[in-house]
């Protein structure tokens, strides 16, 4: 079954892009007492990912924080050099990177896809939400093939 709004996030580990290579966290302590727009690409590098997904967090940023958002970060099931140098190459300085390598995260929340078709394997399915202090807040689900509702300008319509 899939989070939804008022639930919890899970507790589990992720790898956070750094200014010096991985670092290892937690989600609990990762998300206690601040409101993070957290949103989720089925991939870096993919077409909408990188075309309007990665760009539109970026572009809003300020309106963003200027809402009361704390940080603003984006999850996938890649490893932390593809999201650190997706994030370098972006110039996504306000993009906090939360690798997913395994899909744990994505699991953990009901939030998968199945990507065999075009050779990606398990992913995590395209969506943003608020999280305030480890709670859904909003959440936002595209579906497949979709970029509409998971926006950074969708969200910022939230707040």
């Amino acid at each position: 079954m899939a989070i939804s709004v008022g639930d919890k996030l899970p507790d589990v580990q992720l790898v956070k892009a750094g200014e010096n290579g991985p670092e290892k966290i937690q989600t609990a302590e990762y998300f206690a007492g601040k409101k993070v727009a957290l949103f989720s690409v089925p991939g870096a590098y993919t077409p909408t990912c990188s075309a309007k997904h990665l760009p539109g967090f970026i572009e809003q940023a300020g309106a963003l924080k200027g809402k009361g958002v704390d940080e603003i970060a984006c999850t996938a099931v890649n490893d932390a050099f593809v999201l650190s140098a997706w994030r370098k190459e972006n110039g996504a300085d306000a993009v906090t990177m939360l690798a997913d390598g395994n899909g744990d995260f994505a699991e953990s929340l009901g939030l998968t896809m199945d990507g065999s078709g075009f050779g990606m394997g398990k992913r995590g399915q395209r969506w943003s939400m608020i999280v305030d202090d480890g709670v859904v807040r909003e959440l936002n689900v595209e579906q497949p093939g979709a970029f509409e509702v998971s926006s950074a300008e969708h969200l910022l319509g939230q707040l």
